[in-house]
């Protein structure tokens, strides 16, 4: 089945539900027992909700997984996933993960225990230098957050799977429609469903997938016991988002194209990370594991965190704020917003630079985002 038809049809059936084409939002939080442990599958909405299980079934069916668990948020997520380690356990990152995974790690996890390494993963073989005999997990994002660097997904998989490390991969930057981390050796799959899964910025939701029932049932378990579950309309909401999330993705990435071809014109535009580029690290990589090259594009000017703030601010089209993947163009300033909690000179090292803007290309109409941000960088 093509995946616009899963996106439509997977993981519903309207003929269990009184033929209803959508499904139905169950505003129930308990379930009726005909006796004690007797039920019809589910008994306390904290454990599963039909509303939910018809989300999870086509999540799991566009990753191309067996079992998918939606969350509150992309850090509910992220936080079940964490927890399928012990204290004592290591964990090799990405060196530029989206700022929340980031504190996350080094500000809670650290103090239960939990190691991370940073390392560039654009290089295989930084990961495997890396890992050690306390090495138990792989996380990565591809393309990463705010720099769109591109990591070989298959390699870097093949290399965790031999040292018997999980390995994950945020999804959130491609979605499903334009890669598929578990066709290429992940063992689980994540998303800030927020974003494009959502596509409308009208709700706040994560996602996990994996074809592991023992990683799946861990996962299910953290998030049963942590409490991170989603609420019945939000499941509604990113269920009815992700019909429309090839078409939508299709008019994101014809934009971005366009706007990168602007951008690479423009005398006040220093660099431009775009997958699609020649120059781009690992395009090949981008080439042989995406669909398209997404509709994410970070871009420099040479100027301070002042300089930057002056571009980003005022805008007509570009909306300013702290996300992405909405049907609405967004953009900011990594140092800061997103990637403010990052230490400067952690940032630094990292590539996060001072005149560093992100944009996230949504379906208006690609001459008036142009013009508008034509407006932007004439402002410093």
């Amino acid at each position: 089945m093509h995946f616009d038809t899963r996106a439509i049809h997977a993981g519903y059936d309207p003929f269990a539900h009184f033929g209803a084409v959508n499904p139905p939002v169950f505003l129930s939080s308990t379930f009726a027992q005909s006796s004690p442990g007797q039920h019809q599958g589910y008994e306390y909405a904290r454990s599963g909700n039909p509303t939910r299980a018809a989300l999870e079934g086509v999540l799991a069916s566009l990753e191309e997984g067996e079992h998918a668990c939606a969350f509150s948020s992309g850090l509910g997520a992220t936080d079940s996933i964490i927890k399928l380690l012990n204290a004592g356990d290591h964990v090799v990152m990405a060196d530029d993960v989206y700022g929340g995974t980031f504190r996350i790690f080094d500000k809670t996890f650290k103090r239960f225990g939990v190691d991370f390494t940073m390392v560039d993963t654009t290089v295989a073989a930084n990961v495997e230098r890396a890992i050690t005999p306390k090495t138990k997990m792989l996380f990565i994002e591809s393309p990463s957050n705010p720099l769109l660097k591109i990591s070989d997904i298959e390699a870097l998989c093949t290399i965790a799977r031999a040292r018997k490390v999980i390995s994950v991969v945020d999804n959130t930057f491609a979605t499903p429609y334009l890669q598929q981390p578990l066709n290429l050796g992940a063992d689980i799959v994540m998303h800030s469903a927020t974003k494009y899964l959502g596509g409308h910025s009208d709700v706040v939701m994560g996602a996990a997938i994996t074809r592991d029932a023992n990683l799946a049932q861990q996962i299910k378990f953290n998030q049963n016991a942590s409490g991170a579950v989603p609420g019945f309309l939000d499941c509604y909401l990113v269920h009815r988002g992700i019909k429309t999330l090839g078409v939508r993705m299709e008019r994101a990435c014809d934009n971005a194209e366009q706007i990168v071809s602007f951008l690479t014109e423009h005398k006040r535009v220093s660099r431009i990370y775009y997958p699609a580029l020649d120059k781009h690290p690992n395009q090949a990589v981008a080439a042989r594991q995406m669909r398209r090259f997404g509709a994410m594009i970070g871009f420099e000017i040479d100027g301070t965190v002042a300089d930057g703030v002056r571009v980003v601010s005022g805008r007509r089209f570009w909306t300013l704020g702290e996300s992405l993947g909405g049907v609405e163009s967004l953009l900011e300033h990594p140092a800061s917003m997103t990637h403010a909690s990052i230490p400067p000179e952690l940032r630094k090292k990292a590539g996060l630079n001072d005149g560093l803007i992100r944009l996230s290309c949504g379906i208006e109409a690609a001459d008036d985002l142009i013009a508008d941000l034509d407006e932007g960088l004439a402002s410093y």
